[in-house]
């Protein structure tokens, strides 16, 4: 009798097919022997567009390259060769309008009640109104 586990026998190489290549550092390619807080052009490849500085999982290097590059971009931000942090400019979503429309409903008996206010305050308004401009007229028919 043979088991189901044993029949399909995996290598260890299709362990998990998500897994990628391990990435090779820049380090390695451009054969860079000591890492130099004044070598700029080299120093910003490790640093992302926000200037942070990127993962080990992202560049590729082992723990002691990591560390040399991580002190090298902090001297040179010390001395003003690299930027702590940049702006980035940002896009906003335009807002709706303020006109009223897209705005939720009030309930009905709310909306009859500020009917009511309003058109009192509109009467006491409009009876101010007349009194001054009678008075204004006849003052100036005499």
């Amino acid at each position: 009798m043979s088991n189901k586990k044993n029949s399909k026998v995996r290598s260890p190489k299709d362990a998990n097919p998500k897994k990628m290549k391990k990435k090779t550092s820049i380090l390695v390619t451009e054969k860079v022997e000591y890492v130099d807080y004044k070598d700029v052009n080299l120093l910003t490849r490790f640093v992302s567009d926000r200037s942070k500085i990127r993962n080990r999982r992202v560049t590729g290097n082992d723990v002691q390259q990591q560390r040399d590059i991580a002190n090298a971009i902090k001297n040179a931000r010390e001395m003003a060769l690299l930027p702590y942090t940049k702006r980035v400019a940002q896009t906003r979503t335009s807002r709706p309008p303020r006109d009223g429309e897209g705005r939720r409903e009030r309930p009905d008996d709310q909306r009859v009640e500020d009917q009511t206010v309003e058109s009192q305050v509109e009467g006491i308004e409009a009876e101010g109104v007349d009194a001054d401009d009678e008075g204004a007229v006849e003052g100036g028919d005499e």
